[in-house]
Parts: C-alpha cells; structure tokens; sequence
C-alpha cells in the first residue's frame, strides 16, 4: 500500500516537472583574468586612489537575481582582482545615483545588515567550496566557508582579513586584503578558481551577480564564474596561536552552615587556542583549558516529557566547521535535523551523577564536565577527500561534601575521551559523493560509583549521494550501526530508557535481557528528490531505526524503533506579481510504524511564505494528525492509542528596512476528542533608533490544556497504576535584546529574559483500557471518595476501593518556576584575532509547589529574589607566525 502510493506519486511528479526541465537555463561561464601586483601594496583605507588601483582590470556586467532574475541592476557595480605572493587585493565600486539612501547599519562581525558587497573563491576549485568574503557599507564584516555546493554556510568560520569602506559621490567602494593563508589551493604554475562578486542593494532588497546564476538552480558553487590569471603562487600554512586570560568574581546569596556558599567567589583561568596548517589543505584547530564564559546562556524552558530537550551549541570552537563533522539521522530542516551522530554538546556536558545528600551535608558541585583540551582537523585535500577529525578530552569530575567537619569527595563525571572521524569523496565533478564516519566514546569507569555509564559506545556511518540531470535530480542513501559496552546494569538502563523501552509488556517483538553487557542497533534513510531546473521541488524519503540503535553518548537521538515515510512537494514562483515580490507553496504527508509493524502516526501539512512587494513577510500552515499509538507515553507501560489533532499557525512581519519592524505569530492545536488544547501568541518590536543602536523586545504566551499527562507509575493490589492528570500550563516569557554597535570592532551587547511557567494538575486518573476505541474509556478518573488533599505532605491520599484504609499516595505535581537569565557582553578586537571580553551575567531564580499564575505577582517574587551575578574580564592575544 505504502510502495503503491509512493511509486505513483513519484511518477506524477516525473511526469509534470521533467517539463520543467528548460526553466533552470544553463549559463555560460564568465572568466575574469586578474593581474599580479607591480609596484607597491595599496594601503587598506578604502580610498581606491593608488595608481595599482588605475591601472587594475575593472569589470561589472552584473545581472539581478532578486527580485527579477536576468534584469539589468538598478545601479551599477565594478570590481578588480590584483594579487602578489603573499595576499588576494579586491576592489569594489558600487555605483549609487542616491547616495542618501545608502544604508550604513552598524552591526557585529557575521550579523550584517544594510547595503553589502562580497565576492567568493572556489580555490579548491572543486565546485562544492567557496570560501565567502562579505562586507557592509558601515564596514562590518561577513565571512563564511560554504560548503555542500551551498547546502551549508559556517559563519563560525572567522578568518583574518582587512577590509575598508568609504563613500564617494557616486556610491560607496570597498577594498580588501586577503591573506592566502586563509585560503586552500594546490601547488601548481597555473590556478583556475571558482569566482563570483555579489551586492545587496538594500532599499530595494535587490541581490545581483557578476556570474549570474538561475534562482532555480541546483546547488551554488557549480555555477559560479572563473579566476584566471592567478600564476606562481606557493600554498601558505597558517600558524596562529591565541592565549588568553579570565579573572571573574561571583556574588550571590550566602547560605547559613554551608561552607560552599559564602556568598562570593573569585576565579583566575588561563589557555590556549591555536590553528595550525599541517599542509595547505589540512588545519588542526585545538584549544587547551577551554573557557567559554562569554557564551550566552540557553534560553529557559519546562520540559514535562521523557525526552531531553535539543539546544543549539553556542560554544566557538566546536561550531566552526561542523558541518564536515555533521551526519545526519534524518531529512529535512525542522525538528528532525536535530538527530546526528555527533551532537557536540556532549563534550563538556553536566554531570550524570546526582547527588543524594543527607541531614547537614552540602556540597560543592560542578556544573559542567571541565575540557582538558580538544583538537580537531578539518580540510580537503586535492584529490577531493573532505576530512574532519575530532578529538577531546573530558576531566574527572568529582562534588567534594561537607558534613560538619569532614569532607569527602564523591565521582559524579568520569574522564571521558571522545573522537569523531568523517570523511567525504568526490567523484566526477561532484556528482557523486560517498562518505563515512566513525564515533567513540570511551569512559574510565574501573572501581568506580558509575557503572550504569556505558564504557565504550562505537557508532559508524556511510553515506552515498549522485546528482542526475545538471544536479536537478539526486537520490541519497545512508546506513547507520552503533554498538554500546558496559555493566549490565548500563545495558539494563539503556534497553529501558525512553528512546526504545524494551520493557513494554506489549511489545513482543521486544526482549529485556537484564544480562546484557552489549547492545548493537542500525539506522538507514533513503531519500530522492527534484531540487533544481524548474519551479516544482519535491523530497519522497524513508528512514528505519532500530530498537537497539543508541548514539547519545556522543550524538542526538530521541527515540529509535521507528519506521518513517515523508513526501514533500513544493511550488517556488521567484518573480515578482500580484501584490507578490515571490511565494512558495509546500505539501506535506507522512507516516510511521514501529518494528512490530504498527502504524504508530499519520499526518499532512500544507503551508506558504510569501514576501509582498511592499517589503512584508507572511507565513501560515495547517497540520493535521490522525489518531496515534504512543509507545512513550506510559514510560515504559503498553502502548496508548491517542486522539489526531489539528493545528493552524501564522506568522507576519513587517519591512525590515525600517527603523520600527513588528513581527507576530500565533498557533492554535486543537486534540479530537478535545483530549488537548494548546493556544500561543508571539509579538517581536524592533527599534533602530540610529544605525548604530538596535532596541528588540519579544513577549510570548502561551496555555496548554492536556487530558493526559504522566505523573507516576504506582502500584495497587500487584497491578501497576498509571497515574495521570490534567495539566493546565501557562507559560509566560520576555525577551530583552539590546545591540550597541560602536564600531565594527567594539560594540556592547544586552539579552535578558524573565520567564515563568506554571502547571496545575486536575482530575486525577489512572488508565486503564489504553487501546480502546474512544478516548475517554482508556482511563478511569479517580472520584471525590477515593481522593484527597494531604497539605501537610503536602500529596494526594488514595483509598481507591473506599474501605476507609489509603491504598497508595500520589505526590503533589503542581508547580510555579521563575526564571530569569541576562547576558551584558562588551567585545573589542583590537587587532584581528585578538579580543578583550567584558561579561556579566545574572540569575535569578524561584519555584513553589503551587500551580497558581499571576503575571504581576510572579515577576514580582522573581525580581525580590536575590541575584546570582558573575563579572568576568577575558583577555586574548593573537599570535601569527
């Protein structure tokens, strides 16, 4: 039935969208042909005055992209290329007959805005590479390493570079000075590179190129134009090492007896970081005593749920390049792309070990998992391997506690080693690709309190892509294995976690075997897809994880005994008409089984977004969910039938060229069987006073009304009770953001958020029938007689066959949480590379068992609250060698 459909729909579209193969016309190749340097450098002031400058090759012939793909600019732009034995020289002149419309917003370094100028290297000349030099008419700059032939851009990637701007009576021009350290080429007489030069008219939310390039192409970097003229040049290793210092100071409250809390700390930390070239292609990056207290925190959040929550790694080190260390579990850009082998947060994380501390113990805790050092290599070689390589060591981590007068020290982390290997080949230009990767996680655990810790976890991957038809069409497979060793009691945990729960008493295609010191799973994903040559797109893919298959140690995995089928199909319209500058239209469709062949989920979606002429932007969808069988829901008890739902989401902005923009969205989901109902409204003001100054105030709220939700697993007469509630939740959040950018290389940053979430548990029950047909006789709600209200416990008393004897206690889930985090940052590179950090941060933080939200009453407890403040100064110099 499946295949059937599948097939037919594939089909279908074959048949519609290989009309559109004439669409995504092939353009010829320009071919820009620079010139060595005679003479003197030219100084970097942005003045384009110097005769090298008069006498350099000029070009423009540039075409628009956006909005009106093969039109002629509204202004014009030219550029020259120059270079010598040590650095790449570019000009760029864009032309402007308004030269007071020109906008020159301040921002900091990769979050440009406002009118901008860029030009890319495809050095490796591989036609999936290009390294990306962008910058603003304030004179901020934007760089990024794409890769993937433009799947992927790492604006983590921070090269050094100059760059200059100024205004003219004709426009604005730049000028850059790249160093050819900072690129990859290979040792040759003659280089012929990928090339392409861009600028973002920003009034007009105008993109144009030198190398024009079809808006419904597949890929990027296959298409740009051609360097020439580029001869006897040497590839250059780079060699930077960056040492810093911190000194901080932390001030909170001080606990009465409690020798760790005095009430203030002081700190001093110092390391290094270093990027080194092993050859011209291959650079180790490795960083000793890591610190990354600059970093912002993870925004607020309560997570009711079995599973763990994904956040986004903010930590530099480990953001650069990750896209060659990435392998991904599943499709897409939504929820599903979170799932990966390799989830970087592991490195440094918080201690599994939780501390049961008794009467008149306190303890000293770390809160993370300190990094004795890390070192990863990253780069393509000539012959089209792409190589990532990581390697980090984690400390031993042990809470030291304090009872009157002893001390004793208690392991809570274990040193841990993690490596992660990938590597990639290209074949034939880049139309076939085959890779693989390799992960270990190793952890000292002899003679130690952490032995339901896997010791050694092992997974692998390879991968195959191949691009049909000019890269139009593509077809993607990939197979994954993993294998994880330990204690039995680590196997046990991990058979019955929350990713498979092996013990269900009605899986029987299942087994728990509580002897096991090994467990072995696969995961494979198979995807085809039209991406280019015309306006229709469409993705059918397949994926299948096993019971057994666990990457956690090292990677992001949710759940895994899952079957899962998508189709996606979508409509782009790039030109503008109507009232539209360009609209794209997607349908989805998907469902999913577990291994013992039961349909656990079906679903669709369609939705749009849109950008009008006059600069707005708009969303919405609607999903819809048919009826689903949990396997989580009861955390290890049978699988629960549970109502489908409908969902609507919405979502509007206004132009972003203003000094004032006003975006807001809205969701409603709606349960059948009205078993849940969830409403959310969102509001972001941004206010740009000045080009310097930027002001963003983003309120949300939200109410969740859930008939079942877990609240524990209990035992009544050798039958087990599980226990569920309805949850009514409000959550209530505020962002402060505040940007002052002084300059490109000084600005101060400001991000502050109260939040505060409170949940109201009622009619009490417990299920009984989790597979009948209606909703409403799956569980049994408990009556007045049988249940009642302990305050002083405080818990819920249960005498469920009303004999006037309590049978079993429920604990008392109600709860009030206040939180609020905010970040002061003041950052100044006063040479490249090197930088000064000036950081505050603030915690406050409330919770009481009392379900009650009061927006003003809540905030103002939090704010009553003594802070949690930590100043700190970080110092780093870097060193070129």
């Amino acid at each position: 039935m499946l295949r059937a459909k599948i097939f037919t729909l594939m089909v279908m579209l074959f048949a519609f969208s290989s009309n559109s193969f004439a669409d995504g016309l092939i353009t010829p190749k320009k071919i820009y042909t620079t010139q060595r340097l005679s003479g003197n450098s030219p100084t970097i002031d942005g003045q384009l005055d110097e005769t090298s400058w008069k006498n350099a090759q000029w070009e423009g012939g540039f075409i628009q992209h956006e909005p009106f793909e093969g039109r002629t600019p509204s202004q014009n732009t030219k550029f020259a290329v120059m270079y010598n034995d040590e650095y790449i020289y570019v000009a760029i002149k864009a032309f402007d007959n308004s030269t007071d419309s020109i906008n020159r917003r301040m921002t900091r370094r990769d979050e440009i805005d406002g009118d901008q100028v860029g030009i890319q290297f495809d050095s490796y000349h591989d036609l999936r590479t290009a390294f990306t030099f962008v910058v603003s008419a304030a004179g901020v700059k934007e760089d990024y390493l794409m890769s993937n032939d433009g799947e992927s851009e790492d604006k983590n990637w921070d090269p050094i570079w100059w760059v200059k701007t100024s205004m003219t009576k004709d426009g604005w021009q730049a000028e850059m000075k790249i160093p050819l350290t900072q690129l990859r080429f290979d040792n040759k007489a003659e280089h012929v590179w990928g090339f392409q030069v861009a600028r973002v008219l920003f009034r007009k939310n105008e993109f144009s190129l030198w190398q024009p390039i079809a808006r419904d192409a597949s890929g990027w970097v296959n298409h740009l134009g051609e360097l020439h003229g580029v001869k006897n040049i040497k590839p250059q290793k780079v060699f930077d090492i960056t040492p810093y210092t911190l000194a901080k100071s932390e001030n909170y409250l001080a606990e009465e007896g409690n020798p760790y809390a005095t009430g203030t700390d002081y700190g001093f930390n110092a390391g290094v970081d270093g990027k080194i070239g092993l050859t011209n292609n291959l650079t180790l990056d490795f960083t000793v005593n890591p610190d990354f207290g600059q970093v912002e925190a993870d925004p607020s959040e309560v997570n009711l749920t079995a599973y763990e929550s994904f956040f986004e790694e903010k930590r530099p080190f480990f953001i650069e390049g990750r896209n060659i260390l990435s392998f991904p579990l599943m499709f897409g850009d939504g929820d599903l792309a979170a799932q990966n082998l390799f989830y970087s947060r592991r490195v440094g994380r918080r201690p599994h070990h939780y501390l049961d501390l008794a009467d008149n113990e306190y303890a000293d805790m770390p809160e993370f998992t300190k990094i004795l050092a890390a070192a990863k290599i990253t780069g393509k070689t000539s012959n089209g391997w792409s190589i990532g390589l990581l390697e980090s060591l984690a400390s031993e981590e042990n809470a030291e506690i304090s009872q009157l007068s002893t001390t004793r020290d208690e392991l809570v982390e274990p040193s841990t080693n993690y490596t992660v290997a990938r590597i990639q080949k290209d074949i034939d230009g880049g139309n076939s690709i085959i890779g693989g990767m390799l992960t270990s996680t190793n952890r000292r655990l002899d003679n130690t309190n952490l032995t339901y810790l896997h010791k050694n976890a092992f997974t692998s991957g390879v991968d195959y892509t191949q691009f049909f038809k000019e890269k139009t069409w593509f077809f993607k497979a990939s197979g994954m294995y993993s294998n994880v060793q330990g204690d039995s009691t680590a196997i046990l945990e991990t058979q019955m976690s929350s990713a498979r729960y092996f013990q269900r008493p009605d899986a029987d295609y299942l087994t728990l075997d509580s002897n096991l010191t090994e467990l072995s799973g696969f995961s494979t994903n198979l995807q085809f897809g039209k991406i280019g040559g015309g306006k229709l797109k469409f993705l059918a893919a397949i994926s299948a994880k096993s019971p057994g298959f666990e990457v956690n140690d090292i990677g992001f995995l949710p759940e895994t005994d899952e079957i899962m089928e998508i189709l996606w199909v979508g409509y782009r319209i790039y030109e503008p008409f109507s009232i539209f500058r360009s609209l794209n239209i997607n349908v989805n469709q998907w469902s999913g089984w577990n291994f013992g062949g039961t349909n656990t989920f079906n679903g669709g979606n369609i939705n749009l977004n849109t950008e009008f002429k006059n600069y707005w932007n708009l969303s919405m969808g609607t999903n819809v969910n048919g009826n689903q069988v949990s396997n989580g829901i009861l955390r290890g008890g049978p699988s629960i039938k549970n109502p489908g739902s409908f969902n609507f989401w919405f979502w509007m902005g206004t132009n972003n060229q203003k000094k004032i923009r006003i975006s807001t969205s809205f969701s409603i989901n709606d349960g059948f069987e009205d078993y849940y109902d969830r409403k959310s409204v969102n509001l972001s003001l941004t206010y740009r006073p000045t080009n310097t100054l930027e002001l963003r105030l983003s309120p949300s709220y939200s109410t969740t009304l859930r008939k079942l939700q877990y609240v524990d697993l209990l035992s009544y007469q050798s039958n087990d009770r599980y226990v569920f509630a309805t949850l009514d939740q409000k959550v209530w959040n505020l962002s402060l953001r505040i940007n002052y950018n002084i300059k490109p290389e000084l600005s101060i940053q400001y991000w502050g958020q109260p939040f505060v979430a409170a949940g109201k548990y009622l009619d009490f029950k417990y299920i009984s029938n989790p597979q009948a047909d209606k909703f409403t006789n799956r569980f049994i709600e408990y009556s007045e007689n049988q249940l009642s209200f302990n305050p002083d416990a405080p818990e819920y008393n249960v005498d469920e066959n009303m004999d006037g004897t309590d049978d079993y206690y429920i604990y008392y889930p109600d709860f009030n949480f206040k939180e609020f985090l905010s970040n002061l940052v003041i950052r100044w590179e006063y040479t490249p590379g090197s930088t000064v950090y000036l950081v505050w941060s603030q915690t406050r933080d409330h919770f009481i068992d009392n379900g009650d939200f009061n927006m003003i009453q809540d905030n103002s407890d939090l704010f009553n609250r003594v802070p949690y403040n930590v100043f700190m100064v970080k110092f780093s110099y870097r060193i070129a060698l």
